[in-house]
């Protein structure tokens, strides 16, 4: 009967899919992010006011700072990403996708 682990590997790519589109669309839509949380404020704290030509603090503020802290969080999150495959690569291995799931 080789019709009855069909449904089985339909729900397995399905739900494979489901989980790269929900758990990898954070990396790859990363700059779409960035524009997010930097409308929301994360880590404005780390601006600092620009000075300017003139000298008074008006101006834009200037967040290098902010966009160091934004590229450390998608270094961390690329490398675990990549770094996490080997031991889930090995759970999926030895218990079966169903069971690791």
């Amino acid at each position: 009967m080789a019709g009855q682990g069909l449904p089985l590997h339909v729900a397995t790519l399905l739900t494979g899919l489901l989980e790269c589109l929900g758990f990898a669309g954070v990396l790859f839509g990363w700059p779409s992010l960035v524009f997010v949380f930097k409308n929301e404020d994360y880590f404005k704290d780390l601006c600092g006011p620009d000075a300017g030509p003139i000298g008074n603090a008006t101006g834009q503020a200037d967040c290098k700072a902010q966009d160091e802290r934004f590229s450390l969080i998608f270094t961390l999150g690329s490398f675990m990403n990549n770094f996490m495959t080997f031991p889930t690569g090995y759970i999926f291995d030895r218990f079966k996708t169903t069971v690791a799931r």
